[in-house]
C-alpha cells in the first residue's frame, strides 16, 4: 500500500538525501565520468525522439541548499558525495555538479546583497518601492558583483579541483519575474503590472539581458563539462535550453502573465537553446499555455504533496505535453506504488516524460526504474 501522501513538516528538506562529503582528491573523477558518459548516451537517444521516458534519481544536499553554498569548498565535498552515492541507484540521467545557489544572483546588479541566517539559504536584503524606482536605479552587470565575481571563482575551483571531467551546470538563476518579484515590494509590483506596464517591460528586459551576460560568462567558463538545462532539472550534456524558475507566475493571470512576462524569459531562453520552465506550486491550471510558449524545452513540475505542499494534480498534464516536443520533468517524493499511481496518468502515447525520483535505498529505486520504464513503453 502507498504511504499517504502528505507533506512532512518535520523535514528540512523533502527532497533532500543524506550523504557523506568526499574530499576532491578522494573522488575517483575517471570512474564518474565514465559513468555520466555511459547514461549521456540514453540522454542523447531520448532528447533526439519523439516520445519516451528517462528517470533520474537525483541527489539533493541540503546542507548545500543552506548555509553551506556560501563555502566553495564544503558544497564541493558535499556534493561529490552525493554524486559518488548516486551510482549506487539505478538511473537513465547523471547527477552534476551546481555552482552557487540563491535567488538573488541577479539582483545584486541592482545593488542588493544578501542577508544570512544561521542554518538558512541567503535571501536578499532589500526592496524597491516601486517598478519605476527600479528602471531609474542604476544597475551594473553582474559579474562585477560581489556574489557574481564569487560564483565565477566558484565554477572556476571545480573546474580545478575536477580537471573539467566532471558534469557541471549553471548557477542557480531566476526568471526575469522571479528576480523583479523578489526586489520590488509586493503591494506595488503587483499593481504595476496593470497600471504601469511600460516600467514592468523596461525591467523585465534590462533584467533578461544582465541575465544573458552572466549565463554566457558562465557557458565560456564551464566548456565542455556543461550540462544543461541547469539547477533543479535533469541535466545532461545531450539535452539543450536554459532553465529558469518562476515561481511567481502562481500569483498572475494568464493576461498579465503570457503577454508581459513570458516574452522577456523567453528570449533569455532563445539565447541558449530554447526555454526551461519551473514553478514550485501547483501551476496546473496554465499548463496548456506554458506547453506551447516557443521553443519551449522542459517543463518541471511537483507531482506529489510529499514533493510540494501545493503539488500538481496529475490530470490533464499528459494531454496538455504529449506530441508538445517539450518535456515534462515530474518531480515525485514517494514510495514505488505512489510513484507508480502518479506516471500512469503522467505518462500517454506522445510524451517526453523524466520522472524524479527520492528512493530512500537502491532497492527501492530499482523497481521504480523497472515499474515507470514498464508503463511508458
Amino acid at each position: 500500500m502507498a504511504k499517504k501522501d502528505t507533506f512532512n513538516t518535520a523535514l528540512a528538506d523533502s527532497q533532500a538525501t543524506h550523504v557523506e562529503p568526499i574530499a576532491p582528491e578522494q573522488f575517483d573523477r575517471a570512474r564518474y565520468a565514465a559513468y555520466a558518459a555511459e547514461l549521456d548516451a540514453r540522454c542523447k537517444a531520448f532528447w533526439e525522439a519523439d516520445q519516451g521516458v528517462l528517470v533520474y534519481r537525483r541527489m539533493r544536499v541540503k546542507e548545500v541548499f543552506a548555509e553551506d553554498c556560501r563555502d566553495m569548498r564544503s558544497s564541493l565535498a558535499w556534493q561529490l558525495g552525493a554524486l559518488e552515492q548516486s551510482m549506487r541507484f539505478e538511473a537513465d540521467v547523471p547527477n552534476f555538479l551546481e555552482p552557487w545557489y540563491g535567488l538573488g544572483t541577479v539582483a545584486a546588479a541592482y545593488g542588493f546583497d544578501y542577508r544570512w541566517e544561521a542554518g538558512q539559504a541567503p535571501a536578499v536584503d532589500g526592496k524597491f518601492l516601486t517598478t519605476a524606482d527600479l528602471v531609474a536605479a542604476p544597475y551594473r552587470p553582474v559579474a562585477e558583483t560581489a556574489i557574481g565575481h564569487h560564483t565565477l571563482e566558484m565554477i572556476e575551483y571545480f573546474l580545478d579541483k575536477t580537471k573539467g571531467e566532471i558534469p557541471m551546470s549553471y548557477c542557480d538563476v531566476q526568471s526575469p519575474l522571479n528576480t523583479l518579484s523578489n526586489i520590488i515590494d509586493s503591494n506595488s509590483f503587483y499593481l504595476d503590472l496593470m497600471l504601469d506596464p511600460e516600467s514592468i517591460t523596461t525591467a523585465m528586459e534590462r533584467t533578461a539581458d544582465l541575465l544573458i551576460d552572466f549565463t554566457e560568462a558562465q557557458r565560456r567558463l564551464i566548456g565542455n563539462a556543461l550540462v544543461k538545462p541547469g539547477h533543479g532539472f535533469a541535466s545532461s550534456r545531450m539535452f539543450d535550453g536554459l532553465g529558469m524558475s518562476d515561481d511567481s507566475v502562481t500569483m498572475l493571470s494568464d493576461d498579465l502573465y503570457f503577454p508581459l512576462c513570458v516574452p522577456a524569459m523567453q528570449r533569455v531562453g532563445d539565447q541558449f537553446g530554447g526555454t526551461v520552465f519551473h514553478s514550485c506550486g501547483n501551476w496546473s491550471q496554465k499548463k496548456e499555455q506554458i506547453a506551447r510558449i516557443g521553443g519551449l524545452k522542459m517543463a518541471d513540475g511537483a507531482f506529489s504533496l510529499a514533493t510540494d505542499p501545493g503539488a500538481n494534480p496529475t490530470e490533464g498534464f499528459a494531454d496538455a505535453f504529449a506530441s508538445s516536443g517539450a518535456v515534462l520533468n515530474a518531480r515525485i517524493v514517494g514510495d514505488v506504488e505512489l510513484v507508480e499511481e502518479k506516471v500512469r496518468s503522467l505518462w500517454k502515447p506522445g510524451m517526453k516524460l523524466i520522472v524524479v525520483t527520492y528512493s530512500e535505498t537502491p532497492e527501492e529505486q530499482a523497481e521504480i526504474y523497472r515499474k515507470i520504464h514498464e508503463i511508458c513503453r
